[in-house]
C-alpha cells in the first residue's frame, strides 16, 4: 500500500488502487452487468452492477478518501446525486437552501420534490443568526453552496454545520466549485458533501457524473439502499474516466487557480466593468471566511458590465472562450446565468437574490492567460455602445 500523507499524492494513489489480479496501475472497467456466483446464499461481494461495480467501488472509495468522510457513492449525474440525498427525507421535511444555489437544485425542490411534501426555503445561509431564526420543527437540514452559484458568495461552512448539529439536523455542503483540493467541509463537521463531478473532478467536459460522501455510517447505510433502490448509479466507464480525471486534479487546478486570480484583478480595473464576484479578491464577501475554509478563491468569476454595454455583443465578440452550460473544463467557458443555468428560477427570485440580466459567469480554464484576457478585452470592447 503506498505510504502519503499530502492530497496531490492521494489524488493518484488514493481508494483503490490499481489492479491485484494483473498489476496494472489502473483500475480496470469492468463493463459487466452481473457476476457468476459461487453458491446459494453466500453472499458474493459482486452480485449485480447496479448494486455494486469494482471500478465504481474504487471511485467511490476515492472520493471518500479525499473528502475525508467513510463512504463514497457515484452517481450518473450531479442531479443524480443530489435527488439520492434529498431522498433521505420525508413527507412534512423541510430544507433551507443559500439564496443563490444551481439552477437545477432549485427546480428539482420546487417542481419534483414538493409533490412529495419536501418543502424548502431560500435564506440568507451567510448570516447565521438571522437563520437560526428560520430553523422550525419541520426544518431537517441546512444546503448550502460556498462559494454559490452564480454570485459565488461564501458560507461560513464550520458555522453551519455547528448549527445544524445544535439543532439536530444534517448539514449539506454542494462542494462543485472548490473541490477536495481546495475545500474539504467535512473538516468543519458537514454531514454530506455533493459535488457534480462533470466539473473539475472529470476536467474534460467529456463525461456527467455525480459524487456523494457522508462522514457517518446511518447515512451511509440510507444512501446505499436509496442508491440501490432508486439505481441512478455511475457506469464503469465514466467512473474509469472521472478516475482518470482526478488524478490530474491538482495540477489542473493551480493553473485554474492562477489564471483566474489574473483575470480578476484584470476585470476590477477595466472601466467598462460594472462589479466582479470573486472571492480571491481581499474586499469580496466573505474574503476572510474562504481563507480559513479554502485553499484560495477559486476559478469561477462572476462579473458585469457597465449599462453601456451590449451583453448579446459581448457573447457574440468572444473567439476562444465558448458560451456553453457546464463549467470546470480544462477550456474556458462563459454563460449568462438568468437564461442558462438559472433560468428555471423565477425572474422575481433571480431578482431578488442579485442574479441580474447582466450577469455574465465565467469558468476560467487552462489556457494561456494572455490569450484569454485579450479575448475578453477585444470581447468587452466590441460590446460598447
Amino acid at each position: 500500500m503506498a505510504e502519503y500523507k499530502n492530497i496531490e499524492s492521494a489524488l493518484i494513489h488514493g481508494g483503490i488502487y490499481g489492479d491485484k489480479y494483473t498489476g496494472a496501475v489502473n483500475v480496470p472497467i469492468y463493463q459487466t452487468s452481473t457476476y457468476e456466483q459461487t453458491g446459494i446464499g453466500e453472499n458474493p461481494t459482486w452480485e449485480y452492477s447496479r448494486t455494486g461495480n469494482p471500478t465504481r467501488a474504487a471511485l467511490e472509495a476515492l472520493i471518500a478518501e479525499l473528502e475525508g468522510g467513510i463512504a463514497g457513492f457515484a452517481f450518473g449525474s450531479g442531479m443524480a446525486a443530489i435527488t439520492a440525498v434529498l431522498s433521505l427525507f420525508k413527507s412534512g421535511d423541510k430544507i433551507l437552501i443559500s439564496s443563490n444555489v444551481y439552477g437545477g437544485t432549485f427546480r428539482v425542490l420546487d417542481k419534483i420534490f414538493n409533490n412529495f411534501g419536501i418543502t424548502y426555503s431560500i435564506e440568507d445561509t451567510t448570516n447565521i443568526s438571522e437563520l437560526e431564526k428560520k430553523i422550525t420543527p419541520d426544518v431537517k437540514a441546512i444546503y448550502v453552496e460556498s462559494p454559490a452559484n452564480p454570485l459565488l458568495t461564501i458560507t461560513d461552512l464550520k458555522a453551519v454545520a455547528d448549527l445544524a448539529n445544535k439543532h439536530g439536523i444534517l448539514s449539506i455542503v454542494d462542494n462543485t466549485f472548490m473541490t477536495p483540493y481546495l475545500q474539504r467541509p467535512i473538516e468543519f463537521g458537514t454531514d454530506i458533501v455533493i459535488h457534480s463531478a462533470t466539473k473539475y473532478l472529470g476536467g474534460h467536459s467529456d463525461l456527467v457524473a455525480g459524487l456523494v460522501v457522508v462522514n457517518d455510517k446511518e447515512l451511509a447505510d440510507k444512501l446505499a439502499f436509496i442508491q440501490n433502490a432508486t439505481g441512478g448509479v455511475l457506469g464503469p466507464f465514466d467512473s474509469f474516466l472521472l478516475i482518470r480525471g482526478i488524478k490530474t486534479l491538482g495540477v489542473r487546478l493551480d493553473r485554474h487557480v492562477e489564471n483566474a486570480e489574473k483575470i480578476a484583478k484584470a476585470l476590477v480595473e477595466n472601466k467598462a466593468v460594472k462589479k466582479v464576484y470573486y472571492p480571491g479578491l481581499p474586499d469580496a464577501q466573505g474574503y476572510e471566511i474562504n481563507k480559513r475554509q479554502a485553499k484560495n478563491g477559486g476559478a469561477m468569476i462572476s462579473f458585469e458590465l457597465k449599462e453601456n454595454y451590449n451583453i448579446k455583443k459581448f457573447f457574440k465578440s468572444l473567439h476562444l472562450i465558448a458560451l456553453a452550460e457546464s463549467l470546470g473544463g480544462v477550456e474556458s467557458l462563459v454563460c449568462h446565468p438568468a437564461t442558462m443555468t438559472h433560468a428555471s428560477i423565477p425572474y422575481e427570485i433571480r431578482q431578488k437574490v442579485g442574479i441580474t440580466d447582466g450577469l455574465i459567469r465565467l469558468s476560467v480554464g487552462i489556457e494561456n492567460v494572455d490569450d484569454l484576457l485579450a479575448d475578453l478585452e477585444s470581447a468587452i470592447s466590441e460590446s460598447e455602445e
